[in-house]
This record gives structure tokens, sequence and C-alpha cells, in this order.
């Protein structure tokens, strides 16, 4: 009859490590996966041990996100836990810092781990790879952003409406000089909320001019307004110094998310701006927008809702609901505050 000690010397590793995995205590992924070939091997318990390894999953759901200091993202994982708690499922929540090897080696762990199914907020959109869990009967659920080919479930957010809508925003405000500092080339996210901002320019100049073709051209000559940063801070404020140092700088500039707004918040006030007089606004809320001065005009999304939908498709995966893939697609809406009262406003004419 076979042993634990047989199973420990099989798979290299002590006796007290093999029990350890056998009931779901804490060790490396790597001995986690020895262990577990071991005792599948050499048939260690067969009525519960070994049918289990070769059949059964964890109760652990993982949850892939490129950025956890970003508060969107926080309040992602908390719908996420909340959801996935109703039914007994834990959270493990991984941070990729939208870096593909990091996200990969994330991805190998939770098939080591055996985890009941994935949440994952693509670092790339051609790139990020699930096939290797899918070809494993692992569920997977995109969140916030989908890989480009990967057929599962996925919920997002309508990035070019609430885009065009900001943008519009600070064209019937009065600004005419916008700039758009977007995230990462062939993130999804920020190619999306680009499209959004550029189809509000094009709509905006062929009403103005009643000439599509010249509505066109002119986006064009907008090109130079445009930047692309790393969703974070340091990325906001580098392109925003960078805009504020054109021979004609914008008079507003639209963030693709909340952490670069604060970024260019700090370098407009570092060249003595204050808005409105230079436009400023955020897709995605930061909990103290409201309380600064002048308030924050952002984008809102429902960050926790995405969270909690997305752990309910995938809990119904998990429990092996047949039903075709689903995209559900939810609304941001536009919070005007102060930093875009208008660049006649700010100086105060009538």
């Amino acid at each position: 009859m076979t042993t634990i000690n047989d199973v420990a010397q099989a798979a290299g590793v002590s006796p007290a490590t093999v029990s350890r995995v056998l009931n779901g205590g804490r060790v490396t992924a790597e001995r986690a996966e020895r262990v577990r070939r071991a005792a599948a091997e050499l048939g260690f318990a067969p009525n519960r041990v070994a049918r289990s390894l070769r059949m059964q999953r964890s109760s652990v759901i993982g949850l892939i996100i490129p950025d956890i200091e970003n508060p969107f993202f926080t309040a992602l994982a908390r719908g996420v836990e909340d959801a996935a708690q109703r039914t007994s499922y834990s959270v493990v929540l991984c941070n990729t810092d939208g870096n593909l090897d990091k996200e990969r080696r994330y991805l190998d762990i939770a098939i080591a781990e055996r985890m009941a199914g994935v949440i994952v907020a693509a670092a790339s959109r051609g790139r990020t790879d699930v096939s290797a869990l899918q070809s494993r009967g692992i569920p997977v659920v995109a969140v916030d952003r989908r890989p480009r080919g990967a057929g599962v479930d996925a919920v997002l957010v309508d990035n070019e409406e609430g885009s065009a809508a900001a943008t519009a925003h600070l064209l019937a405000r009065g600004y005419r000089r916008i700039a758009c500092i977007t995230g990462p080339q062939g993130a999804s996210t920020a190619e999306e909320r680009l499209a959004g901002y550029r189809s509000a320019l094009q709509e905006f100049l062929a009403g103005d001019q009643g000439d599509p073709a010249a509505a066109a051209e002119g986006v064009d000559l907008l090109r130079d307004y445009t930047r692309h940063a790393d969703f974070k801070v340091e990325g906001g404020y580098t392109a925003m110094a960078d805009l504020l140092a054109l021979p004609q700088p914008p008079d507003a500039v639209f963030a693709a998310n909340n952490l670069m707004a604060v970024g260019a918040l700090q370098a407009v006030r570092e060249a003595g701006l204050e808005p409105p007089e230079i436009g400023v606004l955020s897709f995605g809320e930061v909990p103290w927008a409201p309380l600064t001065r002048p308030g924050l005009t952002t984008v809102q999304v429902p960050s926790y809702d995405l969270g909690w939908t997305a752990a309910g498709l995938l809990l119904d995966r998990i429990a092996g609901k047949e039903q075709p893939l689903r995209t559900v697609v939810l609304r941001s809406s536009l919070q005007v505050r102060q930093t875009t009262a208008g660049p006649v406003r700010a100086e105060g004419a009538a």
C-alpha cells in the first residue's frame, strides 16, 4: 500500500510538504505540482486524494489585474471578492504591473494550483494568451480588457462612448485645443478611449464646417495633442509637461485614466496654471475628486459592478452551466465639476 512517505520520496520533498499540499496548505507552485503528480502516479489514496487530484478544482479563483494601486482596480477586486464569498470561493489577487512576463507566470500558477477559474484584465490586447487555461478546462472571464481572439466571457465598459461624451463636454464648454493622454499602445482600453476622443472631435468639426473631409483633416492636424503614457501618475505628468511645452499648448486635457489625470494636474499646477483656465477631465473617478478645489470632472466607471458581474459569469461557468459566450457592457456617466468650467469663464468674461 502506497504511503505518504512514498509520495514524498517520489516527489523529492518531505512528508510534511506532502501533507500540506494534500490538505490545502501553502507551498510553492512547483512543489505542489510535483506532489500532485507523484500522488496521482502512485495511486495514493485512490478513493479520495488521487481522484480529486485528477478531476477536481480548488475552491480558489484567480484575479489577475495590472495595477492594484489604482482605485479603479481596488473597487473591482472588492466586487469580485464579495460575489465569490457568497458561494464560498476565495480570491487570490495577482498584480501584473501590466508586465506580460508577470502575467504569464500568474497564468502558469493558476494552472499549477488547479484554480477553479480566472478573471483577467489583460496586460496586452494582442499578446495576452489564456489558451493554456482553456485547454485544461479552467474557465476564464475577461474584465475591463478583452484579449484579442480569446473566446471567453467578458465584462467591459463602453470606453468609446464615455470618451466621446467627455470630449464633447470639453468642446461644449468652449475648449478647442484639447489634448488626449491615453494609455500604452496595445491596451484595448487605451485604443478605445482614444477612438472615442477622435470621433467626438471629428463629429464636432463636421458639424462646425459641414464638410466631413475637412473634419477628417482637422482631426489629423490635432495629432500633436495626443500622447501615449503608462496609465500611471508619472506617465500622466510627463505627457502633460511635454504638451505644455508646445509652442501652442492645449487649453484642455482628457486623461484616459484616473492616475494619469493626477499626474496631469500636477504638471498643470507646476506650470503656474490652474483649472479651469486649462480644462482637466479624467476617465475614471478618484476618491478625492469631489474634495479638490476646483473639483475634478470625471467619467465615472462602475468598477465594483464590473468585478461583481465578472465573478457571476465565472461562477456560472465553474458550476457547469451551458450557455453561449456572453459579453456584458456597462455604461459610464459624466460627473461634471469645476475643472471643466470653460476657458472664457476662467478669464472672468461674462
